[in-house]
């Protein structure tokens, strides 16, 4: 399996985005984009324009986690803007099925979040829609939160449903990942690890990559 390492911008200083940026392009797999609006979730982050000024410093796959009430309404913008792949979440947009659609005609790649109150119940009927789902490990909204390890069974569900099937849908966490609570999200079947604080909040962000993914391989001597 390939494990990818996604770091969030949203742990990034945002004084120097670009050099943030910098630091972790060519060590990670892909950038993770927080897109709010303070009403799905009490928070405001960033929007288009940040992206599309970002999208020329770096070939990284910008994965893009729409935590609005309106998942839909920008993707053609957010496709204008450089971003790859868009995941929305299931208590936003219960049936997925004609936002996958849409993403798609625009050349997105699309994913299905599902945030720790929801049961895994409410997104396996759409498995089949994705390029990668996601189990959030924190309450969405904010960067800096503890890693809650009971939903690491939906994790479990997640990859026993996409291998039965023979899909290649990559299993996403988000939230509180760190050389400590990797390895456990590994094991529990997720190969795309979302980091912001343990990534951003390191005084070197590309040593902070090479470490995490070290850690996630099971190799040493890093």
């Amino acid at each position: 399996m390939r494990y990818k390492i996604a770091p969030s911008l949203l742990a990034a200083d945002f004084a120097r985005l670009g050099d943030q940026v910098s630091a972790v392009d060519g060590v990670a797999d892909m950038l993770h984009l927080d897109v709010m609006d303070g009403h799905f979730v009490p928070n405001i982050s960033f929007g288009i324009p940040v992206i599309a000024a970002l999208r020329d410093l770096t070939d990284l796959t910008f994965d893009c986690h729409i935590m609005t009430s309106n998942p839909t309404t920008y993707l053609a913008e957010l496709a204008e803007a450089g971003v790859d792949l868009v995941t929305m979440h299931v208590e936003a947009v219960a049936d997925p099925t004609r936002a996958a659609s849409a993403a798609r005609a625009l050349g997105l790649s699309f994913g299905v979040v599902v945030s720790p109150p929801t049961p895994w119940a409410a997104v396996e009927p759409f498995v089949e829609l994705c390029d990668l789902v996601l189990v959030m490990s924190v309450h969405p909204g904010f960067g800096g939160q503890a890693f809650m390890p009971e939903v690491l069974h939906k994790v479990e569900a997640a990859r026993k449903w996409v291998d039965s099937h023979g899909l290649t849908t990559d299993i996403q966490i988000d939230g509180g990942i760190s050389d400590k609570t990797a390895p456990s999200a590994r094991d529990a079947g997720a190969n795309v690890f979302v980091a912001g604080t343990a990534v951003f909040g390191a005084d070197d962000p590309a040593l902070a990559v090479a470490e995490l993914r070290a850690v996630i391989e099971g190799v040493t001597g890093v």
